[in-house]
Order: structure tokens, then C-alpha cells, then sequence
């Protein structure tokens, strides 16, 4: 909310889902949001409504510095978004990129162009759960093999 609200636009910026954080730290930031009237708060969203602002969105910011690989974030990537992610130990560094990207729209298509591809190649969920059904197949025959129960 800080790096939007230093920002020259006239895009709005979304905050959706749900709350995970204490009241006092939700009463924080919907005060923060509140301050500039180009800030959307939604609660937690599913279904078209989140399809929508994924395939609408300019670009993804998750500043987070606890996830490690947020799945909204390979969702966001899926839709062929650009995604601004912090480094966690380069937070500061966030509200400079933010204005970069909002003033250079080549650049975020150039990186929607790639993501979709990148994270659809990588994280392919048929290919996921192939492998994942290998494994415990493997796992099994393993076991199996040291009970003396398996025989070919």
C-alpha cells in the first residue's frame, strides 16, 4: 500500500483474500487503503470473480516476506501475469520496481507473454501428479518387497 500510494497512476490496486493476520494488523491496513480511493479491499474471492481479476490484472504484486512459493502466485502466472515478487531480503527495494513496471507497459507484457508459458511448463498438474503417483508406486513395491510380499 506504501509503494502504491507513492505511485503515479490512475490503476487501481487490489487487495483480495482472506485474513490471516491479527484484527489489529487487518484494522491497519483497510485504515492505510482507506486514505487513497484507488485502493480495493475484497475479502476472500473464488470462482469467476478471481478469474476475472487474474486475466484483468495489469500486473501481480505479492510483497510477502513469509511464503515461500505462494500458490497464488503460480495461479497469477497461469493467467500470464506479470508478477512483482519481493526478494525477501530486498523488500525495500519493492516500491521502485512497482513504479518501473507501471510506467513501462512493454516490459509487463513482455513478462505476461512469458509467465504463462514458464509456470504452465514447470508446474504442469497432470505432469505433478504422475510423478507423485510414481513415487508412491515406487514406495510401495519398496515396502512391499521388505515385508516379502512382492513377487513378479
Amino acid at each position: 500500500i506504501e509503494a502504491f500510494k507513492k505511485s503515479d497512476t490512475d490503476k487501481k490496486l487490489v487487495i483480495a483474500g482472506g485474513n490471516s493476520h491479527s484484527n489489529e494488523y487487518m484494522k491497519e491496513i483497510s485504515a492505510m487503503a482507506a486514505t487513497d480511493k484507488r485502493i480495493i479491499m475484497t475479502d476472500f474471492i473464488h470462482g469467476q470473480c478471481l478469474e476475472e481479476l487474474y486475466s484483468n490484472a495489469y500486473l501481480y504484486v505479492l510483497p510477502s516476506d513469509v511464503e515461500g512459493m505462494a500458490l497464488t502466485l503460480l495461479e497469477a502466472m497461469s493467467y500470464g501475469n506479470c508478477c512483482l515478487v519481493s526478494d525477501i531480503k530486498e523488500n525495500t527495494d519493492l516500491g521502485i520496481k512497482l513504479d518501473n513496471l507501471l510506467k513501462n507497459p512493454q516490459k509487463v507484457m513482455e513478462y505476461k507473454e512469458k509467465s504463462q508459458d514458464f509456470i504452465c511448463g514447470k508446474y504442469n498438474w497432470d505432469a505433478v501428479v504422475e510423478k507423485t503417483l510414481e513415487r508412491y508406486k515406487r514406495k510401495s513395491i519398496k515396502r512391499y518387497k521388505r515385508m516379502g510380499k512382492w513377487s513378479r
